[in-house]
């Protein structure tokens, strides 16, 4: 059987990626509404509440997962298999001890929830219980996961997203069912960690079926020297890993100590939305990072940069629609879709857009970063992000409560790594100077901004009912932003890339079809 082309993997992973993700996060704003409507807000609260606290507890991973994605490009690649297993076989080892780790803290933890939520919520079910199948979830991942990461490396990343779609759609609709017929959060709790289970197992059989030398018995151990290099890796990573945490898991936790679990329920309906938005555009990138895994292993430093400017355009192009429409668009599918009594004021939506876009626009140079295997620089400036972020957050806190705890992410990142991740890529990756990144980062920003004021003055005059604005404000938002994308960057040697990568796209396709009618004759 004929390998597929980096193109043809890749586009088979966004499209997988994009498709399910959709279809998936229809279902899953269905099954909000379906909580929403049968549950009380403290509930909300703690869905992400134990979220935050359970991502905290994967710090035990530190970043082993992406170390050894990163080794396994070069043998996939050159097909050596024995590497391959060598790999896989120490990741397996690696991981059910995280497992047990994550597990053990995990009971530890247990007694100090009721200090992190403060007041407890009248809910009938214990809350040492739902903190425990929480951990269950979470725990139980590390024992198979680890085979998932042999698919990804190995660029078949729509076979881990269509697997995981099936099961969470079909999780998705039995947990509405639950809640329509019993209205109870422990059946709808136990519904989703049976869908975790299965999902891993599944994962786990199929790596081993479509790669059976990974459960070989007689599997050499990796050479000694470059297990020290896999483990050096690690430890450049952790600090990513630890600092990343610092930064994106302790928010909701901070809500709920100072303003309570109802808060965090009601801010989770607008991180609900901009999270699902991140998620369906990441499906872009996670269909990309393999073949520019691959890209990178074969390619000279001038062809990697050319490559990244393309990627960051595209990327400025579908984080910078997107900005626009959390910007404008959010509150009104919040009224919609939760009710008026979940709508908080302007400025919310506005910073959550701010920390959506500087994310956003760190994924080209992320995804380069770590294809690229630059771990090592500014692993201890990482540090000094989740620092930041905590003490802006308590000092913000208190002063402008929860505007403050989400205006203080933007400020960490602001001083650390929004500049120094793309000094690291350009200096150590492909050897040109940062200033090209700067000005093109610059030209961008203003462009959005520009957007901002056009939309902001339109939306001040013109007004309606709620249909009427999310019409209005999605249609607006699409033509201004994309409009004049065109006409500013149409002349960019990025955007002829983008057209040359459709051309060579649509005559993949079309050989394909022919392909087929010609075997069907």
């Amino acid at each position: 059987m004929r390998e597929k082309t980096r193109t043809e993997y890749s586009i088979l992973n966004i499209l997988t990626g994009i498709g399910g993700y959709a279809l998936n996060t229809i279902l899953g704003f269905v099954c909000r509404i379906v909580f929403v409507h049968f549950l009380s807000a403290e509930y909300l609260g703690i869905n992400g509440l134990f979220t935050n606290v359970i991502g905290v507890l994967s710090l035990a991973e530190l970043g082993f997962g992406s170390a050894v994605v990163y080794a396994l490009y070069k043998p996939l690649a050159e097909h050596d298999t024995k590497k391959i297993a060598s790999l896989v076989q120490l990741y397996g080892k690696v991981y059910r001890i995280i497992g047990v780790i994550v597990g053990v803290i995990g009971l530890l933890l247990m007694p100090f929830i009721t200090k992190i939520i403060g007041t407890v919520p009248t809910i009938k079910e214990s809350i040492y219980l739902l903190y425990g199948i929480n951990l269950f979830n979470t725990a139980s991942t590390y024992f198979f996961s680890y085979k998932s990461s042999l698919i990804v490396a190995a660029q078949q990343n729509y076979l881990v997203a269509g697997i995981n779609y099936i099961v969470t759609i079909t999780q998705s609709v039995l947990q509405m069912i639950y809640l329509w017929v019993f209205h109870d959060y422990l059946g709808y709790l136990i519904i989703q960690s049976i869908g975790t289970l299965l999902y891993n197992i599944i994962i786990s059989k199929l790596a081993s079926k479509k790669s059976p030398y990974i459960n070989d018995k007689d599997i050499e151990p990796l050479p000694k020297e470059e297990k020290s290099k896999l483990f050096r890796n690690v430890r450049d990573l952790a600090i990513y890993k630890i600092s990343g945490l610092l930064v994106n898991s302790t928010d909701n936790i901070l809500i709920t100590f100072f303003k309570g679990l109802a808060i965090t329920g009601i801010a989770s309906n607008y991180t609900l939305l901009v999270n699902t938005i991140g998620g369906l555009l990441a499906q872009i990138f996670n269909g990309l990072t393999a073949s520019i895994g691959n890209h990178n292993a074969l390619s000279s430093s001038e062809e990697q940069h050319k490559m990244f400017n393309f990627m960051n355009l595209m990327n400025y192009w579908i984080f910078g629609w997107a900005t626009l429409g959390i910007i404008f668009c959010s509150t009104d599918f919040v009224s919609l879709l939760f009710g008026t009594d979940y709508v908080l004021d302007f400025s919310i939506p506005l910073v959550l857009a701010i920390n959506f876009y500087t994310v956003g626009m760190q994924n080209a140079v992320w995804t380069y970063k770590q294809t690229l295997g630059l771990f090592r620089y500014g692993r201890f400036l990482q540090i000094f992000t989740g620092i930041i972020n905590i003490g802006l957050s308590i000092l913000l806190g208190h002063l402008w409560g929860l505007f403050g705890i989400l205006i203080a992410t933007f400020f960490a990142r602001l001083l650390t790594n929004l500049w120094y991740d793309p000094y690291v890529i350009f200096k150590h990756g492909f050897g040109v100077s940062i200033k090209i990144y700067a000005k093109k980062y610059m030209a961008y920003l203003a462009v959005l901004l520009l957007n901002f004021v056009i939309c902001y003055l339109l939306f001040e005059f013109i007004k309606g009912n709620i249909w009427f604005n999310i019409i209005f404000h999605v249609l607006t938002v699409s033509l201004v932003f994309n409009l004049m994308f065109f006409v500013l960057f149409r002349c960019a040697e990025e955007f002829k890339k983008f057209k040359e990568v459709l051309l060579n796209a649509k005559s993949l396709v079309i050989n394909k079809i022919h392909k087929k009618e010609n075997d069907n004759d």
